[in-house]
C-alpha cells in the first residue's frame, strides 16, 4: 500500500510549512498567547487566503478536501509549528456541523468560514458531561415561533471570538439518552448569553457559557428536532483525527529539538548525544514517533468507514497517541533539563500541547475502554 501524499496534499503541506516557518516562531506565539484575543487575526486571514480552511471541507460544501488525510496533513503542520489559532473549533467542529445539518441558508455560513470571515464555537460539553456526548441537560422549550434555551456549557473553545455558537439542547428524554438532542445556531450577541472567558493551558481561549432564557427563532435549529447526535459524533470523530495529527506534529518538533540539543550540548568535551544512555533514550523517541505516525495514518484512513469500525480505529489511535505523546514530552524535557521549562524556549509550549491533547475528547483510559467496548460489540 502506498502511503505517500497525493500531489495536491504534498503541495498543501509544503505551502503551509513554508508559511508557518516564515510567520510563526516562539516569540510570535508568546505574543499571541499574551494578547486578550488569544489568537492572531493576521495569521487567521493568511491561513484562509492559502486555502487551508477550504482544505478541511469537501467540494460539495465549497472546499476542496475534507477527507481524513486532508485533515491529517493540515493539523500535522499546525502541531509542528505550535499554532494556537482555532481551526479545529471553527472548521472541523462548527463548520462541519453546519455543513452536515444546515439548510440552504445556514450553509451560506460555511462560505464565510472558508473565507476567514466567521468564527464558530461548538457549545456542547457541560459541567457534568465529562467525555459523554449524550449527556446534555440544557433544555429547549417552544415559545410561539421561537425556542428558548436554558442551561450551562463548559470549556467552550473559541467562544469569545465566535460570531455564531452552535448550542446543543435536549428536546426530549433523560440527560444520557441518545435521542432528543438538537443543535441551534445562536448569534453570540443574543440576549441571555453570558460568558466567562479564560486562557487554556495549550493555547487559545475558552469560556464557561450560561444560557438564561436565550430566545432564537425555531428556524435556527440545525437539522431535524432531536436527531443531532449522529452528526455530533461524526464531527467529534473528525476532531479526534485532527487532534491525533496535531499531536504527532508536536511530537516531531519535540523530537527534533531534543536531537539538536543533544548534539549541541557538550559534556567532557563531546556532545551528550554520543553517550550511550542518552542515545538509547533518543532511539526510543524515534520509535514512538513512527508508531504515532502509523496510528494517525490508520485513523485518517478509517474516517469514512462505517461508524463502529471508524470509532474503534480512532479510539485505538487516540489511546496510542496519549501514551506515546506522554513519553515523548517527558523524555524531551528530561534530556533538555531546566531549559525545557522556560517560556522562551520552543519545547515548553510543545510539551504542554502534547500533554493537554490527551484531555480533549477523551483521555487515554477513556479511549482504551471505548476500544474494548466497540471490539466486543
Amino acid at each position: 500500500m502506498n502511503f505517500d501524499l497525493t500531489e495536491e496534499r504534498q503541495m498543501l503541506q509544503d505551502t503551509l510549512r513554508r508559511y508557518l516557518a516564515d510567520k510563526y516562531d516562539t516569540a510570535t506565539r508568546n505574543a499571541i498567547l499574551d494578547s486578550d484575543a488569544g489568537m492572531s487575526a493576521e495569521i487567521w486571514t493568511g491561513l484562509a487566503e492559502l486555502g487551508v480552511i477550504g482544505a478541511l471541507f469537501s467540494e460539495a460544501d465549497g472546499g476542496f478536501g475534507g477527507a481524513g488525510f486532508d485533515i491529517a496533513v493540515v493539523f500535522e503542520e499546525l502541531g509542528r509549528a505550535g499554532v494556537v489559532e482555532p481551526l479545529m473549533d471553527t472548521a472541523i467542529l462548527g463548520g462541519g456541523l453546519i455543513a452536515a445539518l444546515g439548510d440552504e441558508d445556514q450553509k451560506l455560513l460555511v462560505e464565510e468560514i472558508i473565507g476567514g470571515g466567521l468564527h464558530v464555537a461548538f457549545a456542547h460539553g457541560e459541567p457534568s458531561s465529562r467525555y459523554d456526548l449524550r449527556r446534555v441537560e440544557t433544555t429547549v422549550a417552544a415559545d410561539g415561533d421561537n425556542v428558548v434555551l436554558n442551561g450551562r456549557k463548559a470549556v467552550v473553545a473559541n467562544a469569545e471570538a465566535a460570531g455564531q455558537l452552535i448550542v446543543s439542547a435536549r428536546e426530549s428524554g433523560a440527560a444520557g439518552d441518545a435521542d432528543g438532542i438538537s443543535l441551534f445556531l445562536v448569534p453570540a450577541d443574543t440576549k441571555g448569553f453570558t460568558m466567562r472567558g479564560y486562557a487554556m493551558m495549550a493555547g487559545g481561549r475558552a469560556a464557561e457559557v450560561t444560557l438564561d432564557n436565550v430566545s432564537v427563532p425555531a428556524s435556527a435549529r440545525l437539522g431535524a428536532a432531536g436527531e443531532a447526535l449522529p452528526a455530533i459524533e461524526t464531527a467529534v470523530v473528525s476532531a479526534n483525527v485532527a487532534l491525533a495529527a496535531e499531536t504527532m506534529g508536536a511530537m516531531e518538533s519535540a523530537t527534533a529539538l531534543t536531537k539538536e540539543y543533544l548534539m549541541t550540548r557538550k559534556q567532557f568535551g563531546r556532545p551528550i548525544g554520543t553517550f550511550q544512555a542518552l542515545a538509547h533514550r533518543m532511539s526510543d523517541l524515534l520509535i514512538e514517533l513512527e508508531q504515532a505516525r502509523s496510528a494517525v495514518i490508520n485513523a485518517a484512513g478509517h474516517l469514512e468507514t462505517e461508524p463502529r469500525i471508524r470509532d474503534m480505529q480512532i479510539a485505538s489511535a487516540r489511546n496510542l497517541m496519549g501514551r506515546a505523546g506522554r513519553l515523548v514530552a517527558e523524555e524531551a524535557i528530561q534530556m533538555h533539563g531546566g531549559i525545557a521549562m522556560t517560556q522562551e524556549y520552543e519545547l515548553a509550549h510543545i510539551a504542554k500541547r502534547i500533554t493537554m491533547a490527551d484531555h480533549r475528547f477523551g483521555d487515554t483510559d477513556y479511549h482504551l475502554e471505548r476500544f474494548i467496548a466497540l471490539s466486543a460489540a
